[in-house]
């Protein structure tokens, strides 16, 4: 019988670890990653296995539309070469012998067979093209069991000042306990379903609280309830919101209040030099420490299916530490900025309207941007936050509703190149930023209805709203801020002049033409 799923939600504690047990949890780390890449191996090979059947061709060959019986034939495939996650838990009792066994019990070895099993399982269904092995360098860093008694478990003992302890096989680690946090509070008074192990990288060996590797170690409980929810977060309106989010901006028009045209992230500042430099650096390191692995022009050689083994000096590692360790903060810039602003929307209504979007589509065309400012990223945080919150988030088909090319005074459909930023329609309606636009046709757009219902009184009450965001933006440019092109404000010729003097310099130095000596040598 299949038991019943609850709600969940995370608590994460740091741990308390001296040099002997960080020496233990790299050896059980370890050991992890040696029995996931046995796994994945195994996985591989029964994936293979099943292609090379020439049922396999012939079960492909089977018109989609006929759908039961194509479904029935890859299953028959499955059973046949023994390819389910059900299978490879029970080749997981077999890899699991030896020295493996001292670090891994049987419940975490069926969560690293369910994790190589959705590798692979990713390869079969066409969603990734090959599985990536976990190397030295690039080891397991989280680990998990799958209940609270044995294994990974995590207990109270009040007989210790109502402390807390990790506990995996014969090793105890303490965990650090602020029981003057409600988050926390909140938390421990659930109950857990499973425990995980987290291990996270140091800005440098020597950072508070890191071991000796340069590394922290924490404890994540999953536990059964719903979060905590401040009081700042408590009050929310009961209202309808229509987001239309682009690569770097995002359009919030709720149906009564404030409106908003915002940049994903505007605050997200990186250091794109210092970033260049580092990678310049570490590409100059790399070829000195291999010059055998260039040719003659300086490019990599290939070596086919041969694997290159590389030299890295520790200059290397440490560069590649910092570069790893301003990416990293960027990362946690980045998510708690979309955290603040899915909080502020959650705050202004429950009811969230959006388009559904590809952002991996997104990504051919708007590479930088998307790894910038990450809108899928937020899509995903926003999601958690109104299932937490109780409200309701939906996508709609931007294939079906169409609502760029829509008119809602005369109900025409007139496709716009991307270039164009506002809506204007020969039946007087507009000029209306067409991101805002958007918008505000999803936040009156019914359930179940592709042409949304807007009344004359809606749109004569949003309209100064959609203006006066508009002038604001159009203030902000002829200030010489600098916005996206993508919100269709052009800046005055002053504010123009005004950025451009801003970035001469020192942004973009003049550079000295160099000496007979200085030529010979490299330049970075």
């Amino acid at each position: 019988m299949k038991r019943a799923k609850t709600s969940t939600f995370l608590l994460e504690l740091p741990l308390q670890v001296d040099w002997s047990s960080e020496r233990q949890l790299r050896a059980h780390l370890e050991a992890a990653r040696c029995l996931y890449n046995a796994l994945l191996s195994e996985g591989n090979t029964r994936l293979q296995q099943m292609r090379n059947d020439p049922a396999w061709t012939s079960a492909r060959a089977i018109p989609r539309s006929r759908r039961e019986e194509r479904a029935r034939a890859f299953s028959h495939l499955r059973k046949k070469h023994h390819f389910s996650e059900y299978e490879l838990h029970a080749y997981a009792k077999t890899a699991r012998v030896c020295w493996l066994a001292d670090h891994i019990d049987a419940t975490m070895a069926q969560t690293l067979a369910t994790r190589a099993y959705q590798a692979v399982n990713r390869v079969c269904l066409g969603k990734a093209k090959r599985v990536r092995f976990r190397s030295k360098g690039r080891g397991i860093d989280s680990v998990e069991g799958k209940r609270n008694d044995v294994g990974l478990r995590f207990v109270l003992d009040p007989n210790a000042g109502d402390g807390g302890f990790l506990i995996w096989n014969q090793q105890v680690i303490p965990a650090i306990i602020d029981w003057c946090d409600p988050v926390v509070q909140h938390g421990l008074r659930h109950t857990i379903k499973y425990v995980r192990l987290l291990r996270r990288k140091a800005s440098s060996p020597q950072a508070q609280g890191a071991d000796v590797s340069g590394n922290r170690y924490y404890v994540q409980l999953i536990l059964e309830g719903h979060a905590f929810v401040k009081k700042k977060h408590e009050q929310m309106e009961t209202q309808t919101i229509g987001l239309d989010i682009g690569p770097q901006t995002l359009a919030i028009v709720p149906r009564e209040g404030r409106t908003a045209l915002v940049t994903f992230c505007e605050q997200l500042a990186p250091n794109a030099r210092k970033k260049r430099r580092l990678q310049r650096q570490m590409e100059r390191q790399r070829r000195a420490n291999n010059p055998e692995h260039y040719d003659e022009k300086g490019r990599v050689k290939k070596q086919g299916k041969k694997r290159l083994w590389w030299n890295e000096s520790q200059r290397y590692k440490n560069t590649r530490r910092q570069h790893a360790t301003a990416e990293r903060k960027l990362a946690a810039h980045r998510k708690s900025l979309h955290g603040k602003l899915a909080h502020d929307i959650v705050k202004a209504g429950n009811t969230i309207i959006l388009e559904k979007t590809s952002f991996v589509a997104w990504q051919k065309q708007y590479g930088r941007s998307i790894g910038l400012r990450a809108p899928g990223m937020f899509v995903a945080h926003l999601t958690r936050i109104v299932a937490k919150t109780g409200g309701t988030l939906s996508e709609v088909s931007a294939f079906k509703t169409k609502l760029s090319q829509y008119c809602h005074a005369c109900g025409a459909y007139v496709k716009k190149p991307r270039s164009q930023r506002w809506h204007r329609c020969p039946c007087g309606c507009g000029p209306v930023q067409r991101d805002l636009y958007s918008a505000f046709l999803l936040a009156h757009l019914q359930r179940e209805e592709t042409i949304p219902s807007v009344t004359q009184s809606d749109w004569e009450g949003a309209e100064p709203r959609l203006q006066a965001v508009m002038e604001g933006l159009q203030q902000r440019a002829n200030e010489g801020h600098i916005l996206p092109p993508s919100m269709g404000v052009v800046a005055s010729s002053k504010a123009a002049r005004a950025r451009a003097r801003r970035l001469e310099s020192p942004a973009y130095p003049h550079q000295e033409p160099l000496s007979p000596e200085r030529e010979s040598g490299s330049v970075g």
